[in-house]
């Protein structure tokens, strides 16, 4: 077989553009990847917020217990109105 300038070209071409799809191909599943990871500390994060959430409502009540009004109310009653509503929304 007779290699010329034409036929190294070619094969450079080639190796050229099965390296080119292949690293669109891994930068793809990197992202994928990333996605991922992302989505599970989203709903870590969701999780811990969900928690300080009630607790403070916890300690809303509590201080409501005690004699606590006004401020207190107002924000026992906003924080219990968005849970409902998160809730709502999320089922939907």
């Amino acid at each position: 077989m007779y290699v010329d300038a034409d036929t190294i070209i070619t094969a450079g071409s080639v190796i050229t553009a099965v390296a080119v799809i292949f690293s669109a191909v891994f930068a793809a599943y990197k992202w994928y990847l990333k996605q991922n990871e992302q989505d599970k500390e989203i709903e870590k994060m969701k999780s811990e917020q969900c928690l300080l959430t009630y607790g403070i409502l916890a300690c809303l009540k509590g201080l409501k217990e005690q004699g606590c009004n006004g401020p207190v109310t107002e924000a026992i009653d906003k924080i219990e109105k968005h849970v409902n509503k998160q809730a709502h929304d999320q089922e939907g």
